[in-house]
């Protein structure tokens, strides 16, 4: 009989504590991505403050609008604070937080954090009604992922740094910048769990590479 790893034994003593995501929630359906972390294994806190960002292991920008997200942000120095914090700490950001964290915004341009290398375009697979639900392949391990795309944006352009994960006509919609993961689709809204896990496993490996202070 194989012993058991320490993590094994320390994770069935309760010494390991859950990872922490939050969600920032300002605008948006942040409650389903509550949901879908929870779903796979994490504790989740809804961030509505910059002093709530305190004691994070990762955050999710989740989809919405991200003008009204802008606007919330410019209070309490909110912007400044999340931009340090998103440079960091592990992010995943989806449909306009994937507008939030490009360096270039096009269609009309505004204000964005900067973080991934990639300009995105808004809206350019048109109106609400020009949404879509599709199966596509992807890098990630246990073939085609559905995908959920309302109001999508498009990454029309990535950095040498930015791994391409999966693809929608020739365009980046899941992509990883070191401990930024990106999608301009809607992983919450399906059951498949695949991008959170992947998300929580940047999260990980980025615990285990800080320094101990034992």
């Amino acid at each position: 009989m194989t012993e058991p790893t320490n993590r094994e034994a320390q994770q069935s003593a309760g010494e390991i504590p859950p990872i922490t995501i939050g969600v920032l929630a300002l605008q948006g359906d942040y409650e389903a991505h509550a949901r879908a972390f929870q779903n796979a294994g994490a504790r989740t806190v809804l961030v509505r403050k910059p002093e709530e960002l305190a004691g994070l292991d990762g955050l999710v920008l989740p989809g919405g609008e991200s003008t009204t997200m802008l606007k919330f942000l410019e209070k309490q120095g909110f912007f400044e604070t999340l931009g340090a914090f998103v440079a960091a700490t592990p992010c995943f950001a989806t449909c306009a937080g994937c507008i939030l964290v490009a360096r270039e915004v096009l269609h009309p341009q505004q204000r964005s954090l900067g973080a991934l290398d990639a300009t995105v375009e808004r809206n350019a697979y048109g109106r609400q009604i020009d949404s879509a639900i599709l199966t596509l392949p992807t890098e990630l391990p246990g073939g085609p992922l559905e995908m959920v795309f309302i109001r999508a944006p498009r990454i029309a352009r990535v950095g040498s740094g930015v791994e391409v994960l999966a693809q929608r006509d020739g365009f980046p919609v899941l992509v990883r910048q070191g401990d930024l993961l990106v999608a301009t689709f809607h992983p919450e809204m399906t059951s498949d769990t695949r991008v959170q896990q992947l998300f929580l496993e940047m999260v990980r490996n980025h615990k285990n590479s800080k320094p101990r202070h034992d």
